[in-house]
């Protein structure tokens, strides 16, 4: 048993065992809405070894005298088992891999930063697991490359939701700040305009210029892919083999290939990079990561100026403060599923950033105004 176990560290164990119940529920919902049998069989297996990692923290938590809680699906799990039994599963396999993804570096971070020998054995297993998972998810979706490198992590939906976020947060606060130094209508809605424009511009070319520094995105990746191929082996050379058995090499010659490889490292990450990988290739544009970064700002710095278009006084600006705020919520709910937050606390705390913003606008507003006269 670990001693002098922190709050922090409980936390995360909690965290890491609703991750597992959600991902049972999820696959499960996945196994009954495909209608390829491999597929279906595919999810059902993936749901039944969820279960077991589900057991596999209980156990951990008991050893440790840590109550478990009650094992339901969260909130975000529930929303998106019914979008996808409305919608389809497209979707929900895309969240599911991300979530794969997402787990291969949590354990492998756990693996690194715990103390105890008990729960680093947990964690290498469990990201081996979850390595396997997000294989098996590959080949069934046709992608190719370890998804847990993806940078994007989203890739442009996720540079529309904080594009989104960023203008609708900015203008909001310039707009309050307006309105508390009581300017005309026709000033606030210009200066709302001027600000889309500025901000627009500001977060596009800052998109652009991020995408341009692939380098260091590069050498992180190089040094996650080392540590894996020095944590899980067996999982890399039968990748690795697959890679040669996909440009045509018979299976066993490409098992040969990988295994003589892999006996040395820097070789092995050297074909890793190159031949699995390929991030150069499969990143996106810097001008496309700008314009829809720019486009998805402006978008989101309208809204509290929207309703200046067409109303003026109260109206207007209690119009205003209720888009954006509802805007915020929505948008933080959004973040929720890039982040692996909870979907309400997410909304939540963003729906408190936009007030808070907005009274700071107002009130500096209004001191200016003040000063001034």
């Amino acid at each position: 048993m670990d001693t002098m176990i922190d709050n922090k560290t409980k936390k995360i164990w909690k965290k890491r065992l609703q991750e597992e119940v959600d991902a049972a529920f999820l696959y499960k919902t996945l196994s009954e809405l495909v209608r390829d049998e491999k597929k279906k069989s595919l999810y059902e297996k993936l749901s039944s070894i969820e279960k077991k990692h589900v057991n596999v923290w209980l156990e951990h938590l008991k050893k440790n005298s840590i109550p478990a809680g009650k094992l339901i699906p969260t909130v975000k799990a529930r929303l998106l088992s019914k979008f996808s039994k409305k919608y389809g599963p497209s979707f929900l396999n895309k969240m599911m891999l991300m979530e794969e993804s997402s787990e291969v570096k949590s354990y492998l971070n756990l693996y690194k930063n715990s103390n105890s020998s008990q729960t680093k054995d947990i964690a290498l297993r469990l990201a081996k697991d979850s390595a396997s998972h997000a294989q098996s998810l590959m080949t069934s979706s046709g992608a190719q490359s370890e998804p847990w490198h993806t940078a994007e992590s989203g890739g442009l939906l996720r540079n529309v939701v904080y594009g989104f976020n960023d203008g609708l947060t900015a203008n909001f606060g310039l707009i309050a700040g307006v309105i508390g130094a009581a300017a005309h209508p026709h000033i606030i809605l210009i200066s709302g305009i001027a600000g889309m424009i500025a901000d627009a511009l500001s977060m596009g070319s800052s998109g652009y210029l991020a995408a341009v520094s692939e380098k260091e995105v590069y050498e992180h990746e190089k040094a996650m892919e080392a540590e894996e191929i020095k944590l899980m082996p067996e999982l890399e050379t039968e990748e690795l083999a697959l890679i040669y058995e996909a440009k045509g090499i018979a299976r066993d010659e490409a098992l040969k290939r990988a295994s003589e490889i892999m006996q040395n490292p820097e070789q092995a990450l050297e074909d890793k990079m190159h031949e699995e990988l390929g991030l150069a290739e499969r990143s996106i544009s810097p001008l496309t990561e700008g314009w829809v970064t720019g486009l998805s700002t402006a978008i989101g710095a309208l809204i509290p100026i929207f309703p200046f278009f067409f109303f003026e006084g109260s109206i207007a600006i209690w119009s205003s403060f209720i888009i954006s705020m509802l805007s915020h919520f929505l948008v933080g709910a959004a973040r929720s599923f890039f982040t692996g937050r909870g979907i309400f606390r997410s909304g939540f705390d963003m729906f408190i950033v936009g007030f808070g913003v907005a009274a700071v606008g107002y009130v500096i507003g209004d001191l200016i105004l003040k000063f001034l006269m």
